[in-house]
């Protein structure tokens, strides 16, 4: 039992990343990642090539959870309307009535979320930062939690758009799946085989008591040194030499959100600069714009960011353990 409620959030952790585990395989850290990224109530973007279990982490983590789970499949003739809903005109009654779009739902998956027209992914755009959604001058909120889970293909691949700047910065975490090592790859195989898909796995947790871990993390301590670090960070980045624009207040507002979440998945409740360190390439590296020069070099924002956590100097501890293991 939690002082804060009926559920420690490790515990959470732990069901849900148990749960996405039996049908993605060799991908620890990743599924820690994008729990993380529920625990902080922050939305996710996965990015990869197809094929790599973008989708299937995806769905994993909205049947976790209870509640609404809409999926939308993100194509060149979708509609913002598709998404936020439209006003229908009700013949019985004569009036305009709103019927809700999918992204009324606790967990949103927008699968290959840049292969829609800019317009529409525009329109997850006041959903992701209010929570809410606004049709026809009437403004509609949204359940909570609320969560969107998106998948995209890298830019090289053809019928894909870039996500906005401003888009790419409502995302709290970034992250890629990369190719499975054998063993990982043989064991998705023979799941494929048994018939094992996210639609079998049970919720592990319902909205009513995601909401109040949520809330706990959320009170998970942090000293002003360690905010200082995370601030640091992102200052750094607006001053490197090969980034045109760097993390916005909003990257370092997310680190330490995310920072306290990586530290429930650990049964703490305070945050340690590992903490910061562990999120902060999740957290930074796609809010970071680089100078065409550094692009034809094929830097990437990744590199940037782990250059910035062996450069920036770490918190000085007043005492032993007070900022590390």
């Amino acid at each position: 039992m939690s002082e804060y409620g009926a559920l420690e959030p490790v515990d959470v952790y732990t069901r849900i990343a148990e749960n996405i585990r039996r049908v993605v395989h060799g991908k620890d850290n990743v599924i820690r990642l994008a729990t993380v990224a529920l625990l902080a109530e922050g939305h996710l973007l996965i990015e990869d090539l197809p094929g790599l279990a973008k989708t299937l982490l995806a769905r994993s983590l909205a049947r976790s959870i209870g509640g609404r789970a809409h999926r939308i499949q993100f194509t060149p003739d979708l509609l913002p309307g598709d998404i936020t809903g439209v006003m229908v005109f009700d013949q019985e009654n004569r009036r305009f009535e709103f019927h809700p779009g999918p992204v009324f739902a606790n967990v949103v998956l927008a699968d290959e979320v840049n292969r829609g027209t800019p317009k529409t992914q525009s329109a997850l755009l006041e959903a992701m930062a209010e929570n809410s959604v606004t049709v026809d001058a009437k403004t509609h909120k949204l359940p909570r939690p609320f969560m969107v889970v998106a998948t995209q293909n890298p830019m090289e691949l053809d019928g894909t758009y870039r996500l906005p700047e401003a888009q790419l910065d409502r995302f709290l975490m970034r992250i890629k799946v990369g190719y499975p090592d054998h063993d990982a790859e043989v064991r998705a195989i023979q799941g494929d085989a048994a018939g094992n898909t996210p639609e079998d796995l049970p919720a592990m947790v319902q909205p009513e008591e995601l909401r109040d871990v949520i809330a706990a993390v959320r009170r998970h301590y942090v000293e002003e040194e360690i905010v200082s670090y995370a601030v640091r960070l992102a200052a750094a980045s607006r001053e490197h030499p090969e980034v045109q624009y760097g993390a916005s207040p909003r990257g370092s507002i997310g680190m330490i959100r995310a920072a306290r979440a990586w530290a429930a998945t650990e049964g703490r409740t305070y945050v340690i600069v590992d903490d910061v360190i562990a999120v902060a390439p999740a957290v930074l590296a796609h809010r970071l714009v680089l100078k065409p020069d550094a692009e034809l070099r094929r830097r990437s924002t990744l590199d940037i960011v782990q250059q910035l956590l062996g450069t920036v100097p770490f918190p000085v501890p007043r005492a032993a353990g007070t900022y590390y293991r």
